[in-house]
């Protein structure tokens, strides 16, 4: 007789290189380790979230400090929004020399890099970390970035997806540019690798032309897994045909239902199986005692820590617009929202948050504590409920978990939550592969 194996949770550790998490008063809470140019620090919180069997952890990134509003990087340098940004390489290094099991990942711009590039990168990734490497893919289109890197003109929202799609033709040819039994390494015959197994790509698009060889053997995944966080209709299009794991930020279950639905129909329309790829809200817990204790803790993460200049440079710099135009209590008029597609999409999320009209002091609170996703508050008995129901009720495959202090929200969450959830059977106790492909359940692709 075979047994069905109960369905479980992906979980996903977001964080930051740098001085804060998403929630931009992280550095203030009191108990924050402010130990963040360190590798101990990074290496401390890989080791807490590998401890509680995380799938994989990842690093977003932005390539310059914040600097749209008020055309100056001052409000971010002063109050912290987020001007330290390390490089991720270095930092997903050290996490891999200090953990065994866990995905490593971390955020690549295909506006910025080259496929050659960001090929060998996370092929080097995979080999040295033993197959845990993953690619988060975004399409940059931010004025403060684009500056560092003499970029003049972004292309238009759908160019840039053609172009992100060209992007990881280029790289994933590269990667199977190399056969897996390429290798050879006779020191008798002197063979060092078979050429016949070993190719040229001869890229040749509209964006990019690629002679390779990749200068990487294939890695233990074959393709390290790929994130990706695209949700309007070009994008969920896009992270149907390349994603394993699709990172979304939904406010609520009745809208995560929805697109749950549709990015598993557009998935399977690409001709892959629903099944082998992860959608996952990022979200945030606030795990205490007592119900009372995480009221009050979460109360403080809104209320205590957050400046509200802070919170305007962030927005500005994620919307590519200046708030310095308006006051805090301006209300957000259909002349803002059309001077942004950003804009209109995060105030009406937010309005349907809030169940009222908004203010920009609404918009940049909602950027800076994080809720633009669910946010479980409580005991751990109280979260694990409430992470029950979304992935019960098919909101998510799991979730990509952002921290509202480090390392204290993650350790809260693995010594706590994590054993309710396993003794519930919603997820695992150990892990049972090596790879991340085999913490997601996703097979090893060939080589096409």
């Amino acid at each position: 007789m075979t047994t069905v194996q109960q369905r479980q949770m992906t979980l996903v550790g977001f964080m930051q290189a740098g001085n804060v998490t998403v929630y931009s008063g992280s550095w203030r809470y009191p108990s924050a380790d402010l130990s963040f140019l360190s590798m101990d620090y990074y290496q401390h919180i890989a080791r807490t979230l590998e401890q509680g069997r995380f799938d994989c952890v990842f690093f977003d990134d932005r390539l310059a400090m914040p600097g749209v509003y008020r055309n100056s990087v001052a409000d971010a340098v002063r109050y912290g929004a987020r001007p330290v940004k390390l490089d991720l390489t270095a930092v997903l290094g050290g996490i891999i020399g200090a953990t065994s099991r866990i995905g490593v990942g971390a955020t690549y711009s295909t506006t910025y890099y080259e496929p050659f590039h960001v090929a060998r990168t996370f092929a080097t990734l995979d080999h040295l970390s033993g197959g845990r490497a993953a690619w988060n893919v975004v399409t940059s289109v931010n004025d403060s970035e684009a500056q560092n890197f003499g970029v003049e003109n972004h292309l238009g929202h759908d160019e840039r997806y053609d172009r992100a799609h060209e992007f990881l033709e280029a790289v994933t040819a590269l990667w199977d540019s190399w056969g897996d039994d390429a290798l050879i390494m006779d020191r008798e015959s002197g063979e060092f690798a078979d050429p016949s197994q070993v190719r040229e790509i001869g890229h040749a698009g509209k964006w990019f032309r690629v002679r390779g060889p990749l200068t990487v053997p294939r890695s233990p995944q074959g393709r390290p897994a790929i994130l990706q966080a695209g949700s309007s209709g070009r994008g969920r299009e896009f992270a149907s045909e390349w994603a394993d794991m699709i990172f979304t930020a939904d406010p609520g279950l009745a809208v995560a239902q929805q697109h749950y639905r549709d990015q598993k129909d557009r998935i399977a329309a690409a001709g892959r199986n629903p099944d082998e790829v992860k959608i996952l809200p990022m979200a945030y817990a606030v795990v205490g005692e007592t119900q009372a204790i995480a009221e009050e803790k979460e109360r403080l993460f809104l209320e205590a820590y957050v400046h509200p200049l802070a919170s305007l440079a962030l927005l500005s710099e994620v919307l590519n617009y200046d708030f310095s135009r308006h006051d805090l209590d301006d209300p957000v008029t259909e002349e803002m929202m059309g001077a942004s597609s950003g804009i209109r999409g995060l105030a009406e999320g937010v309005r349907r948050h809030l169940d009222r009209e908004v203010t920009v002091r609404d918009l940049a609170a909602h950027r800076a504590t994080l809720l633009q996703g669910p946010r479980f508050i409580g005991t751990p008995e109280r979260v694990a409920d409430q992470m029950q129901e979304w992935f019960e009720a098919r909101g998510c495959d799991g979730f990509v978990l952002a921290a509202t202090h480090l390392p204290g929200a993650f350790e809260e969450f693995v010594r706590m939550v994590v054993p309710v959830l396993q003794e519930r059977g919603l997820f695992r106790r150990d892990y049972t592969g090596r790879t991340l492909r085999d913490h997601l359940g996703i097979p090893r692709p060939g080589r096409s």
